[in-house]
């Protein structure tokens, strides 16, 4: 068949939103060096623009299940759903750094065009079931972060967060991507369901191949989504980089690489997924607790939210090992719950950030004072993030415990509940900083935030309320993404 054969048979329609993303990053970039400065503002508007336009697309592909290239670029509800994670959380971070980029004097061209690639990675991460296809994904997704952490060229931490992400993220690749030859070796393809439906069939043969592989993959998977004991760049990467990606980090890489994950040892591997829950179980315990433990003891609030995002990913790994349909939406949930919870936080941090110039939480005194409202926000994102009614994290806790309680994994989820008590400690110290101690009398009544930054606070304030108060109808979406998968 050729080349204009094949071109023919794709159904353009299946993978709209990667190709409504990856033609206003194109937009962007190219438009940066013959726009005025003056005009450089239309930068924004358009990368919004595409955002809008790839979630409206997504949105129309909800129960239309389209596959191109033999399940290289899949459009099924998982998919969708993931992308509407990936630029909600996107659209989010874009609006918060509107005057964030002035401040800093960052180019806002190539600062958009890089978090659309970024994206656009996760999006291919997403919606395939071809190995190869999610390394890809995973490259496309950390080289804009490798660029981006490093973006304040003149801070020295900066340079350290681009340059160790760097090397890191390369370091997680070889051992993907060593993972994936392996697999290929023992079964002869890199199509998971074809992986898939081979294992029955090896009979003993290979099963060295099949472990080493999916051993391989999963240390991948743990470094890029902070996994203890491949968690050693997280901190310094979330202190160094500029606030805005460290919000973007949190948040959208750690989905994309929880719904490879999830797409490989959930979804396929069949007998070999168990084997490996033990993995997985061991690697959630020590998430949680390195996680909760090194948190105590952070003053800087980054570093602090950088030990804390992993002991979430621990939570969400109790999820991958409770597998089966009631596990894998919660997980969902539970990323969509993060998602929004974690950028208004992170939203707060840049508030505070922009009249303190330091991201100490000591800075965080009598905030409450100061700006109450702002201290409010912060409030319900330390409860959520704790796990504290009525809020998103409290229901996406409850919905992984109970998927593990019902997969029989009770010892998993007492160390989960005694985690979450640990972390009750440090989230609640910020709010004892803010209403219990004095503030400085001299920053009364000045401003903190602009109006794109309140945008955010009040948005995710907003979602976290809902996901926690009225939950159904996003866990029956969650719910609704597998159909088909089980």
């Amino acid at each position: 068949m050729d080349i204009f054969s094949i071109i023919g048979t794709v159904n353009y329609s299946a993978f709209a939103p990667e190709l409504v993303i990856l033609g206003f990053a194109l937009l962007v970039m190219v438009l940066e060096p013959f726009l005025p400065e003056r005009a450089r503002q239309i930068n924004f508007y358009l990368t919004v623009l595409g955002l809008i336009a790839a979630a409206g697309a997504s949105l129309w592909l909800w129960n239309r299940a389209g596959v191109n290239f033999g399940g290289m670029a899949l459009s099924d509800n998982f998919a969708v759903f993931f992308r509407l994670v990936f630029l909600a959380g996107t659209f989010l971070v874009i609006l918060a750094s509107k005057n964030y980029l002035a401040a800093e004097r960052f180019a806002n061209g190539e600062y958009y065009s890089l978090l659309l690639f970024s994206t656009l990675g996760m999006m291919f991460m997403a919606g395939t079931l071809d190995l190869m296809v999610i390394f890809l994904g995973l490259e496309v997704m950390s080289i804009p972060l490798y660029i981006l952490a490093g973006f304040r060229k003149t801070d020295v931490r900066s340079n350290e967060a681009g340059m160790k992400y760097f090397l890191i993220g390369a370091f997680a690749s070889s051992f993907f991507l060593y993972g994936i030859a392996l697999l290929y070796g023992a079964t002869g393809t890199t199509h998971l369901q074809e992986i898939y439906n081979q294992l029955p069939n090896l009979q003993g043969r290979g099963d060295f191949l099949i472990y080493a592989g999916a051993a391989l993959l999963t240390v991948g998977f743990a470094f890029k989504v902070a996994a203890v004991p491949f968690h050693m760049w997280a901190p310094d990467v979330y202190e160094g980089a500029p606030t805005a990606i460290t919000a973007f980090m949190s948040a959208g890489p750690k989905a994309a690489g929880f719904a490879a994950l999830l797409r490989v040892f959930a979804l396929f591997l069949g007998d070999y997924r168990e084997a490996m829950e033990a993995v997985f179980w061991v690697l959630a315990v020590l998430t949680m607790t390195v996680g909760n433990v090194l948190a105590l003891v952070q003053p800087n609030i980054k570093r602090m939210l950088a030990y804390s995002s992993i002991a979430h990913a621990g939570y969400i790994l109790v999820a991958v090992v409770a597998g089966g349909p009631d596990g894998v939406s919660a997980a969902l949930f539970y990323l969509l719950a993060y998602t929004v919870m974690n950028i208004g936080t992170f939203a707060v941090v840049l508030a505070v950030e922009a009249k303190e110039s330091s991201n100490q939480i000591g800075d965080y005194r009598g905030l409450a004072n100061r700006h109450p409202y702002l201290a409010a926000a912060m409030t319900i994102f330390m409860l959520s993030l704790t796990g504290i009614p009525p809020t998103a994290g409290f229901m996406g806790k409850l919905y992984i415990f109970s998927a593990a309680v019902s997969a029989n994994q009770i010892p998993l989820v007492v160390i989960a509940v005694l985690n979450s008590l640990v972390s009750v400690y440090y989230y609640l110290g910020v709010v004892v900083a803010m209403y219990m101690h004095p503030s400085p009398a001299s920053e009364k009544n000045q401003s903190f935030y602009t109006v794109p930054l309140l945008a955010v606070i009040i948005l995710t304030v907003l979602g976290t309320l809902q996901l926690g108060i009225f939950p159904q109808a996003l866990l029956q979406a969650a719910s609704d993404s597998l159909v088909g998968l089980f």
